[in-house]
């Protein structure tokens, strides 16, 4: 089943992720997904501090051209790459934060609690949020460095991104849900910071991978989808309009379901987990592809494997 795969490469991601660096494990600092350098002996570096801090650390027009700046440029080409190798697979079955929130959702579903979706309105007035956070942690070191605003905003996401605060807590570390007491920027970040974590913990518990919604590392894919290798891809003449990839969707998303002339299939809001697929009993309807060719499509077998037990089920 491929719920179960994604499970196993959800689970193994997170431990050589997490722990990686402990066992000389380091897949650099250009990794497609929140793999937190907050974390001690973490396994690889989420780009999203990369790229803020070659900007933030001063890149002057002379450094540009030297090796801090072919330094930046080599892991520029690194997430590229590898964002394009396996496009938004990194978010469904990859991504370490992601795998947490996953686990409040299945802790919400073994107590029952109903999960709470989000309306194509409500998520049309959310998306460019994402887009928002990523022009902020771009624009923040620019701006630190013409001296507008005060240096501690050298990181500016980083600065109040949840997985900051979340992740190090599975390798015993809580200091960075404490306040930071050093002047009056610090304290106003770490007060966000922490109101997100606590926002984000509880949200995901009553909404599916509720950060997803503005994780600007999904802006990102959106804005590299035409390079990915690995598409979610839809046969609009084999759609029989029951609406199961939409029920599966764990983004709430209908507009794979609704589509009736691109072969779109992860467009937006899609994360690549795949429970789409894997619930359409349309053979061939929808696929993983991967270089064009078909890694796993749809059918009545793959559909009714899911329904008797053995993969996603969302609820």
């Amino acid at each position: 089943m491929l719920g179960n795969v994604r499970l196993a490469v959800q689970h193994l991601s997170f431990v050589i992720l997490m722990y990686g660096g402990r066992f000389g494990v380091h897949l650099g600092s250009a990794v497609p997904c929140f793999s937190c350098p907050y974390v001690y002996g973490c396994g690889g570096n989420c780009y999203l501090m990369g790229l803020q801090g070659y900007i933030g650390f001063g890149l002057t027009w002379a450094q540009l051209w030297g090796y801090q700046g072919l330094r930046a440029l080599f892991w520029l080409v690194v997430f590229a790459a590898a964002a394009s190798l396996l496009g938004k697979l990194w978010c469904g079955f990859v991504c370490p934060f992601g795998l947490v929130s996953d686990w409040l959702t299945y802790l919400r579903r073994f107590l029952g609690v109903a999960s709470l979706r989000l309306s194509r309105a409500a998520r049309a007035r959310l998306a460019p949020v994402k887009y928002f956070l990523l022009a902020w942690l771009a624009l923040g070191p620019v701006l630190v460095n013409l001296g507008l605003l005060h240096p501690d905003f050298y990181l500016p996401f980083c600065q109040i991104c949840p997985g900051k605060s979340l992740l190090p807590l599975f390798e015993g570390e809580a200091k960075y849900l404490t306040l930071e007491l050093t002047n009056s920027v610090t304290l106003s970040l770490s007060v966000v910071l922490m109101a997100a974590s606590g926002l984000t913990v509880a949200g995901s518990f009553f909404r599916e991978r509720l950060f997803c919604v503005f994780c600007p590392m999904l802006a990102l894919f959106n804005l590299l989808r035409p390079l990915a290798l690995a598409r979610i891809v839809k046969d609009p003449g084999l759609c029989q309009g029951c609406g199961a990839c939409s029920r599966s969707c764990m983004m709430d998303m209908d507009e794979l379901w609704l589509e009736r002339e691109h072969d779109s299939g992860d467009d937006g809001e899609c994360l690549g987990c795949g429970g789409c697929v894997e619930a359409c009993s349309s053979r061939g309807c929808l696929s993983l592809k991967f270089l064009g060719g078909t890694v796993v499509g749809s059918s009545p077998e793959l559909a009714r494997g899911l329904r008797t037990g053995g993969g996603r089920a969302r609820g």
